[in-house]
């Protein structure tokens, strides 16, 4: 089944559920910062074993004590949808277990 395209307001409405996650051109984006490089380390892992289990991945850059993502669907032609959303609903879910703001 296609992934749909969701529309602007869809998005916004969206966004305002996820503090601190913004829309960076055609992707939903957000960084995470940490105490520490290992316990970014370890929350990058996290978020990787998430994105298997879901099967959608973003682009996800380690830094010194931080974690972004960036995220689109592929599938729908690089548009933010549904899968985007629900994949940044579960790293805000985890993101507590590791320390991050």
């Amino acid at each position: 089944m296609p992934v749909e395209p969701l529309s602007q307001k869809e998005i916004e409405d969206r966004l305002a559920e996820l503090p601190g996650w913004s829309l960076d051109g055609d992707r939903i984006a957000r960084t995470y910062r940490l105490a520490s490089h290992f316990a970014a380390t370890a929350m990058v892992v996290h978020i990787a074993r998430t994105q298997e289990e879901l099967d959608h991945h973003s682009d996800l850059t380690l830094g010194y004590n931080t974690v972004s993502l960036t995220v689109h669907t592929h599938s729908a032609g690089g548009a933010v949808t549904e899968k985007d959303f629900e994949l940044a609903r579960r790293v805000e879910a985890l993101a507590p277990g590791h320390g991050a703001s």
